[in-house]
């Protein structure tokens, strides 16, 4: 769907829950981040219009998605029998629906949890001082509330904390928090620096774990492809909303991204489509949830389906959840393996592109769902310059 950020021409209700809307013009007025305040939206007995989502985006649930545990430990401890069998399952996960669980992944004991409860420390800060990290329209990384900078309807009830991850040095995540955030706010940006090089070590493993499950002849071919990658961690919020029934926390979409890692907290929320219909994915301690994104099924020539997910919110409680999204280097030419392309019947699924080309196409006006990789491909095919820059 291609939608971007409408200008309300017309007269605008200002709820006592927004502030007034910022004067663009004459005759139009916007509202970004600043205006959205959940600590007064999510005692509202209703949910404004704008965050509402259409009836097939909030379907119920239809039950819990079995999904596979996979157990690292044998992985990291060179146990080749243990890899192959948890290289099948992480297949046949990918292969149906993209998405599994892992455990006993490597993780400093106490990180996961001491990330998660900062997370809560910077979103309990009041409206000023989370606003001084604000995302500056155009960056990565910054502040938001219900994406309302980008988007006038279908808000998302939830707010964020995006960073823009660089295996370093220089530490990109604690140095941007540290020139954003109050002096006595400075665990933050370490407590989240030290969790996203974990996550990226994390990340590599898959990816070998990844070509192993594949039987591709170099199972180090996607470690080494995103050796100098990047990332985007993303710490999300969804306050208790009065209609969940009418709200999402994060609509229907698939991830533009490679592989996404991603720590629930113990409200369920995280929902994926699956044979035909939503079902939820309930937090297990101690696991992540590893997602397969339109990057990846793309380096997989298709073999592997990008998770089509969302986040529905709760009528009572918090729930959080962080997440790490896998880049590759922006300007690297996105193409599967020799083998995955070789034989007669296996022909170029997606056409060449770079990850700067995607992630501009998603940033300029396009919504991301649940066709954007094939949409973005015709988008390349009917712009041909496009294919060089």
């Amino acid at each position: 769907m291609y939608l971007d950020k409408t200008v309300l021409n017309s007269t605008v209700t200002v709820w006592p829950y927004l502030n007034p809307f910022k004067l663009k013009g004459p005759k139009s007025r916007e509202m970004n981040s600043s205006d959205v305040n959940f600590s007064l939206l999510q005692n509202q007995p209703n949910v404004p219009a704008e965050f509402f989502w259409p009836e097939k985006d909030v379907a119920p649930s239809e039950g819990d998605l079995d999904l596979p545990v996979i157990d690292l430990s044998g992985f990291f401890n060179g146990n080749e029998a243990e890899t192959q069998l948890a290289a099948k399952a992480v297949r046949e996960a990918c292969m149906a629906h993209g998405t599994f669980l892992v455990v006993n992944h490597g993780f400093k004991s106490g990180l996961a949890e001491k990330a998660l409860a900062i997370s809560s420390l910077f979103f309990g800060l009041s409206k000023g001082e989370k606003l001084k990290a604000y995302r500056i329209p155009g960056n990565i990384s910054g502040y938001t509330a219900g994406h309302s900078q980008r988007f006038s309807s279908n808000l998302p009830w939830n707010e964020t904390l995006t960073l823009a991850f660089k295996k370093g040095p220089p530490h990109v995540v604690e140095e941007f928090l540290t020139s954003r955030l109050d002096n006595d706010r400075q665990e933050i940006g370490k407590v989240f620096q030290e969790f996203c090089e974990a996550m990226n070590g994390l990340i590599m493993d898959l990816m070998e774990l990844l070509g192993i499950s594949m039987c591709l002849k170099d199972r180090t071919y996607y470690r080494r492809f995103f050796e100098d990658g990047s990332g985007i961690f993303r710490c999300n919020y969804y306050p208790p909303c009065k209609q969940p029934e009418k709200a999402l926390g994060v609509g229907p979409h698939n991830d533009p991204t490679a592989i996404t890692v991603l720590l629930q907290d113990d409200v369920v929320g995280l929902e994926v489509f699956a044979g035909g219909r939503w079902q939820t994915v309930r937090p297990r301690p101690g696991a992540f949830v590893v997602n397969v994104g339109d990057t990846f099924m793309a380096l997989s020539n298709g073999n592997y389906k990008s998770c089509y997910h969302r986040a529905v919110v709760n009528k009572e409680k918090v729930r959080r959840s962080l997440v790490f999204f896998s880049c590759p280097r922006e300007d690297k030419t996105i193409v599967p393996p020799p083998e995955l392309v070789e034989s007669k019947e296996a022909s170029r699924q997606y056409p060449d592109f770079t990850w700067a080309q995607l992630q501009k196409f998603t940033q300029s006006g396009y919504r991301v769902d649940n066709t954007t990789l094939h949409n973005f491909s015709s988008w390349l095919a009917s712009n041909p310059d496009k294919k060089s820059t």
